[in-house]
């Protein structure tokens, strides 16, 4: 009787380690967050968000992860932009991308680029998680976009994005 009570508390207790210690994949999290171009630079020109004109880009997305390791990420990023004193949304950009998780909170996207405004290109994407909560994460991220297309010459964008995930 003792070795049967011995071996239900074993199997209870690698059942409960098991379900608890592990996430479950495919895993789905959403995000929003509020990114600033720094400094663009073409052949022609280069231009200084702040100083030339004032953008500010609103990327939201989902990531699909199908294991801890890769994923797949699906955003959306409208572009206000200000210039002479008009604001007006400058361009929606669809965002399709590639996760690869490189550990202790750094993450790395691919990301494949189509803008409104006629502009197609690549962004390189390091994120890294800087708070972890129970029901949400905050991160920083540093996107490198390189833009091509709509009659103007190719662009290499640097900025700062800072974000919530849930």
């Amino acid at each position: 009787m003792i070795q049967i009570r011995h071996a239900l508390l074993l199997v209870l207790l690698v059942m409960n380690t098991s379900v608890f210690s592990q996430t479950n994949y495919p895993k789905i999290t959403g995000y929003f967050s509020v990114l600033h171009s720094i400094v663009t630079v073409s052949n022609e020109e280069t231009t200084v968000n702040f100083r030339d004109y004032y953008a500010v880009t609103f990327p939201t997305g989902i990531n699909i992860w199908k294991n801890a390791k890769i994923g797949f990420s699906f955003e959306i990023a409208p572009t206000i932009k200000t210039d002479d004193g008009i604001s007006k949304v400058n361009s929606v950009l669809f965002h399709p991308g590639v996760l690869v998780a490189l550990g202790h909170g750094y993450t790395f996207a691919g990301r494949a680029a189509f803008e409104t405004n006629g502009r197609f290109g690549v962004t390189p994407v390091i994120t890294k998680t800087v708070i972890k909560a129970d029901n949400c994460s905050y991160y920083v991220s540093l996107p490198f976009p390189i833009r091509f297309g709509n009659d103007h010459p190719a662009t290499f964008t640097s900025g700062i994005q800072l974000g919530i995930a849930f």
